[in-house]
């Protein structure tokens, strides 16, 4: 653990992307909190008592993020199935984070303590940076999401800097002897289970992680491989996501899964030719793959290449099957826009708006996202 934990921290100074994807791998919560108790002791003298990093990192800023993601609709689930998938994994990232941040201030501290403001400062806006990789892997945000969670992220700082007082005379009355010794013997057992279900959520992805990896050296599995592409996917690995992806196709030539996934990287990246290659194939295995997402995926990759007749031919057939899709209509939107039809785009948008307020709660958070955007090109055209 020790090693490994070093390993991962150290990898944070070189390849801060790649290293957040591996401390959810292999990342300890334990080893996490134990470096930033040891960092914020070197430096308690200095700053603050030793423990407080590591408790506004988990009490406040660590929950904070999360409130702010779900806030924005970038922390997929509702709030409490977000903190035991998220809570864990976003603590261990953080916390470690802030130790490599802050582990040149110890030098720092000790034999230049004249740059020791300036040095802070320094330390902090390298820990936004590093943060803006762990939220963007953590949550699987776009860049401009994670920018907008960790730029949000000095709300709850402020929030606890004020609340500093209080929460000191709380944690001294929770340090009291007899209180411990009451909550050992007689609620260890509720606590110890709340602490295992916060932690579930590092442990599981783990776990599920490795079992991947066990059932991909089988060199038939085409869904392992396509599993684990998925998981690079959503961390935003898009080198390592593509090449399982690509394996999976290998192994299985008729993987729509794979193809379908590959064409929607390639379209972020502005790989068109590539993504449409890819997508034709998909219609040409089967047209109604993932419920015949493949023919609105079409349609946006046609709005960015600017065939605005071939997006709306596309997502009319698929308007068909799924006339309340609020992404769907959104791109609608877009297509007549390009057209040079605003009336009929603004009507289009309209219904993006209302089926963005309809939407089933399980899918409300993806919708409200085109809903909003449907309504701020509605608000564009009105002024414009």
């Amino acid at each position: 653990m020790l090693v490994t934990g070093l390993k991962l921290v150290l990898r944070l100074y070189i390849q801060p992307a790649k290293a957040m994807g591996d401390i959810l791998d292999q990342g300890s919560l334990f080893f996490a909190s134990i470096l930033a108790l040891a960092v914020g002791f070197a430096l308690g003298g200095f700053f603050y008592s030793f423990y407080e990093p590591l408790l506004v990192i988990a009490a406040v800023y660590s929950p904070g993020l999360m409130l702010i993601g779900n806030g924005i609709g970038q922390a997929g689930g509702g709030v409490q199935s977000s903190f035991r998938r998220d809570y864990a994994p976003l603590v261990t990232c953080a916390a470690t984070a802030w130790s490599a941040a802050n582990i040149p201030l110890i030098a720092i501290a000790w034999f230049a303590p004249e740059l020791l403001v300036v040095a802070s400062a320094a330390a902090y806006i390298w820990f936004a940076f590093l943060m803006f990789f762990a939220v963007r892997t953590v949550f699987g945000t776009g860049n401009g999401a994670a920018i907008a969670i960790v730029g949000l992220s000095w709300i709850p700082l402020v929030v606890a800097y004020f609340l500093r007082g209080p929460l000191q005379m709380i944690i001294g009355w929770v340090a009291s002897p007899f209180l411990l010794l009451y909550v050992f013997f007689f609620l260890r057992s509720d606590i110890g289970n709340a602490f295992s279900d916060l932690g579930s959520g590092l442990r599981r992805g783990q776990s599920f992680r490795r079992n991947l990896e066990a059932a991909a050296i089988n060199p038939h599995d085409a869904e392992a491989q396509y599993q684990l592409g998925l998981i690079y996917q959503q961390r935003r690995q898009y080198t390592e996501a593509i090449k399982r992806f690509e394996t999976a196709i290998a192994i299985d030539p008729a993987e729509a899964d794979a193809l379908f996934q590959l064409g929607r990287i390639a379209r972020e990246q502005g790989r068109l030719n590539d993504a449409l290659g890819y997508f034709q194939k998909v219609v040409n295995i089967n047209e109604h793959h993932h419920q015949s997402e493949i023919l609105r995926e079409l349609g946006a990759l046609y709005i960015t290449a600017r065939q605005y007749s071939d997006a709306l031919h596309e997502l009319l057939k698929y308007e068909q099957k799924h006339p309340y899709d609020v992404e769907g209509l959104y791109h609608h939107g877009q297509a007549l826009e390009g057209l040079g039809k605003p009336r009929e785009a603004r009507e289009i948008y309209a219904r993006a708006v209302e089926a963005a307020s309809l939407a089933p709660a399980y899918i409300r958070r993806a919708a409200g996202k085109w809903g909003r955007l449907a309504r701020a090109r509605m608000k564009y055209d009105h002024d414009a």
